[in-house]
């Protein structure tokens, strides 16, 4: 049940980082994903090095951690899609 929660939770601050980054985004829906599960792990880290670990209700400072984290971790990820296999898709050249 971890990784289904870990697949949901990436794919919604996937899809609000795209959201909130300005410009189009070019990497397709499961690279988002994994970029959001990605900017989870590392905002959970964020969060526990700042002692925010474990608060009670609701931890909006985590949250805002892992957002905040996946907002970066989707815009050099779509940067690295696009210089890679994103400019051949695309029709872009050099």
């Amino acid at each position: 049940m971890g990784w289904l929660w870990a697949i949901i939770v990436g794919f919604v601050l996937g899809l609000l980082a795209k959201a909130i980054i300005p410009g189009k985004q070019h990497s397709p829906l499961w690279l988002t994903t994994i970029f959001g599960i990605l900017g989870a792990i590392v905002g959970n880290a964020v969060a526990r090095a700042f002692g925010v670990e474990a608060t009670p209700g609701i931890d909006w400072m985590r949250h805002l951690f892992q957002l905040v984290a996946a907002i970066i971790i989707v815009a050099l990820g779509d940067m690295a899609y696009m210089a890679t296999l994103g400019r051949h898709k695309y029709g872009e050249r050099a």
